[in-house]
This record gives structure tokens, sequence and C-alpha cells, in this order.
């Protein structure tokens, strides 16, 4: 399956019975990224958490006392 990398444009191919293929073709919302990309990203976010001004924004629990 020939895809295309999201960032840099770069036209890559992977094997047709690999997971990401199988999410690639059925579900067309997830993209694809290659291992470049992807590492850059992965250190530049790393080195941005270092340096404290890293906010990651997630949806606060609210704890149900009836749940519990």
């Amino acid at each position: 399956m020939r895809v295309k990398c999201v960032i840099c444009d770069s036209i890559k191919k992977i094997d047709n019975d690999c997971p990401q293929a199988k999410k690639l073709r059925n579900r067309l919302i997830h993209t694809y990224m290659c291992p470049e990309c992807d590492e850059r990203i992965k250190k530049n976010t790393i080195a941005r958490h270092k340096t404290g001004n890293f906010k990651l924004y997630r949806k606060k629990e609210v704890q149900d006392q009836y749940l519990s």
C-alpha cells in the first residue's frame, strides 16, 4: 500500500496486511506520518516538556459519589 506523510508529503510503501494499513483503509480520519517526522515531533515535544512551558489540557474527570 502506498501512503503519503501528512507533514513532509513523502510517499512510502507499507505492507498491506499490517495493522496500520488496515486502520488507514477502514477509518478515513486516521492519517499516516512517516517515522522520520514522528521521531522529530517526539523529540521536539520532549524538549518543550522539559522547559516547563508545555501544558497538556486534559478533560477533568468528575467523581460521582454514587458510582464509587
